[in-house]
């Protein structure tokens, strides 16, 4: 039976004053129509190379390349009173640090406006970034340990970003809207989701969240200024095998958005900006054809995910031939709805801005419940701890070892290990039952804490919609159960067309919220679920005080602050010593040359002689360019980057110890490229003991795009067909 907090009950003084109340709201706030909006965009892409990828915690998922760039997109919306940041990420998660030093440069820059109090910040959660930007050891260690690069790049930009917003600010409104996304995600917990009650579940259509929530942005001459579409999918098209940089199908379904808006400018340079954001993600996939065995092509076990064959692994795969088309397909998806409610009039958004942020100790947060037999008991949290389970992974990437989903008992062998790192309490093991810990992190301290014992939560309020920022991925019911909480208290004071939405992945990353049913039987998302069975309940409670203090205009306590481990850092990540050319050549001498004709559809791949990638991020630049010269100007204009759907970079090494390396820049030809004569620029930089690092380019020979009379398919990469279409309705059948 769903765990039902005490506090629901006396609700008799609220609705005796809500219609008074309702129409003190109406009456004196929602005069408000409109808002100040300021939107911004800018590169947060990490170090390309050599860096491991923070997701699915595999020890060897090392950079080699980039497939798409990654992006913050900032939103400012004040009313004239009180100012609310929203930062879309395009990186696994956000961390206290990060947070904190973003905002220490914002203020350096703009005063005290920006602060903790109003500034979310939230990841996209692709598995395909580079890592080591959290600084709690377990999140840092498969990255082997902290990456300044990273973390300076996460900064910078999400610093670029919002000031971008700042100076842009202007007058406009604000519109609400929302639709269903077809065939986008399923549920990879199907058995954890079925232990919630029968009751609860009759109350949806399914097992996944399949609604798109938008906010639309225009401004005061109905002009295009932004949009932020929240939808619950992991981005794990992009699988473990992967090593190229990706925002993943929420980062391309932001291009596709972008492109269509702002037509020929360069990405990450026109003034609108779009925005596909995370919400209660925690148990959707976006591998839609579901689990199977690897070997034998037969259903895995529903209650464990595991096959019947020794070393078989059960993963589930996307709706395309590959991840690269599986990415296409599942944004085009999103983008397709996402477009949908765009052209839609949409319901306007008026009322006043209101945010409050509140740090938590979770381990000492309490909660009242309401047993089945009507008794109402006090609930805790626990030391952070992972099960089991946690160490299975989940279908869109399994984990290492023998370790299965769903496990509730312990190993003597593995209970040995885990005591050499920390020994949990019988009081842990109390807590945090039925889950098998582990690893007792919250008894973890060695070199620095492993997971973070305080977390952050932020509740901001855009009129009649309400943005619940958690630090952390809830599953698809305890979202729910989060929404319905703070919409009926917004409607109980009088709060017209109520609308709460989870902000997922925000401030802080403290893994996996599960609902008290969900975590009984330790699926993966269970056994992430580190302060315990009641960890929901905790968060119901102070997402309602959250809500009260907004209502009613009371401020709330800081409360305790984060760990500060800025000076704890832990690294093994080797720096960049130096490079040196390939004997007989220079940086940016070209190494493989175009054809001299390509033709729509084919793609070509040159080599350069290359510095490491990680000397240069390239932000506000790129790796390359695909130009074409325009002959009545005599000048060339950049048709792709390396920021394109179309573009691939990959960068290998072929002497580690003398530094020697080369990279390989692809482009596969859109259908409707202009045709003419085309070359191909590489920048970089590269590194001497001597000079430090020097900006280097190189230029192919020209070549020409040639329209044949007809273009086969056969011509056409599977991914590129659903891809790269010449305009949206060309496409829409694809979809």
């Amino acid at each position: 039976m769903a765990e039902k907090n005490a506090s629901e009950v006396p609700r008799l003084r609220r609705l005796i004053l809500s219609g008074f109340l309702c129409l003190l709201f109406n009456g004196l706030n929602y005069a408000k129509a409109d808002y100040e909006i300021g939107v911004g965009i800018a590169d947060v892409t990490g170090p390309i190379a050599e860096i491991n990828f923070m997701g699915y915690g595999k020890f060897d998922q090392k950079g080699t390349g980039l497939h798409l760039r990654q992006w913050a997109r900032s939103y400012i919306i004040g009313d004239g009173d009180k100012t609310i940041v929203f930062v879309n990420v395009d990186v696994a998660m956000i961390g206290d640090g990060v947070r904190i030093q973003v905002i220490k440069n914002l203020q350096k820059l703009c005063g005290p406006i920006y602060n903790l109090d109003n500034v979310i910040i939230s990841g996209t959660h692709t598995h395909s970034a580079p890592g080591g930007f959290l600084m709690y050891f377990l999140f840092d260690l498969p990255i082997r340990g902290f990456s300044t690069e990273t973390f300076r790049a996460l900064v910078n930009g999400i610093v670029q970003s919002v000031y971008s917003a700042h100076i842009n600010k202007q007058r406009g409104k604000i519109f609400l809207a929302k639709g269903k996304v077809e065939n986008a995600n399923i549920n990879r917990s199907p058995t954890a989701y079925l232990r919630n009650p029968e009751w609860e579940r009759a109350m949806y259509d399914g097992d996944t969240d399949t609604e798109m929530v938008q906010l639309k942005f225009v401004g005061s001459d109905n002009r295009p200024l932004g949009v932020i579409n929240w939808f619950p999918v992991h981005p794990t098209s992009m699988n473990n095998t992967n090593t190229l940089v990706s925002s993943d199908n929420v980062g391309y379904a932001s291009i596709r958005f972008e492109q269509a808006i702002n037509q020929k400018s360069v990405l990450g340079r026109g003034p609108f900006v779009a925005a596909f954001a995370s919400s209660n993600l925690g148990d959707v996939s976006p591998n839609i054809k579901g689990p199977k065995c690897q070997k034998t092509g037969l259903p895995c076990d529903i209650n464990h995910s595991t096959c019947p064959t020794a070393k078989d692994l059960c993963i589930a795969s996307g709706p395309g031939r590959d991840m690269f088309e599986s990415t296409a397909i599942i944004a085009n998806r999103l983008f397709k709805t996402a477009w949908a409610l765009w052209s839609s009039p949409g319901e306007e958004v008026k009322g006043p801005i209101k945010i409050v942020h509140q740090y938590v100790d979770m381990p000492n947060a309490e909660a009242d419940i309401v047993k089945p037999d009507g008794t109402v008991t006090k609930v805790k949290g626990c030391l952070p701890a992972m099960g089991y389970s946690f160490a299975a992974g989940t279908m869109d990437g399994p984990g290492s070892f023998s370790f299965k989903q769903g496990t509730v008992s312990t190993n003597t062998m593995w209970n040995l290990v885990r005591n050499i790192l920390a020994t949990p309490t019988d009081e842990d093991i109390r807590c945090q039952a039925p889950k098998p810990i582990l690893l007792a992190t919250g008894r973890m301290t060695f070199p620095f804490d492993w997971q973070p014992k305080i977390v952050s939560t932020q509740l901001g309020l855009i009129g009649n919609v309400a943005l619940v920022a958690v630090p952390g991925e809830f599953t698809t019911m305890a979202g729910r159960r989060l929404k319905n909480e703070t919409t009926e208290m917004m409607k109980s004071w009088g709060v017209e067309n109520a609308t709460s939405i989870i902000a997922g992945l925000s401030n802080t990353y403290s893994d996996y919220i599960t609902t008290y049913e969900e975590y009984q039987i330790q699926r993966y998302e269970g056994a992430s679920t580190i302060y315990g069975p009641h960890t929901l309940s905790i968060y119901l409670k102070q997402y309602r005080k959250l809500m009260n203090a907004l209502l009613n205009g009371v401020p709330v306590e800081r409360g305790p602050e984060p760990q500060n481990l800025f000076n704890r850092k832990l690294s093994f990540i080797l720096p960049v010593v130096y490079d040196l050319p390939k004997s007989g050549h220079k940086f940016g001498n070209v190494l493989v040359q175009p054809p001299p004709e390509v033709h729509p559809g084919e793609t070509i791949t040159v080599k350069f002689v290359s510095g490491n990638p990680r000397n240069n991020l390239m932000h506000g630049g790129s790796y390359f360019t695909v130009e074409r010269f325009e002959a009545s100007e005599s000048v060339w204009t950049v048709e792709a980057t390396d920021a394109n759907w179309e573009t691939i970079v990959t960068w290998k090494q072929t002497n580690k110890l003398l530094g020697i390396s080369e990279m390989e820049l692809e482009w596969s030809v859109p259908r409707d490229v202009i045709g003419g004569t085309y070359r191909i620029r590489h920048f970089g930089s590269y590194k001497t003991t001597a000079n430090g690092i020097t900006p280097y380019q190189g230029t192919t020979r020209t070549f020409q795009k040639v329209f044949p009379s007809t273009i086969s398919d056969s011509l056409i990469p599977p991914f590129l067909r659903a891809a790269i279409p010449s305009s949206f309705d060309a496409y829409n059948s694809n979809l």
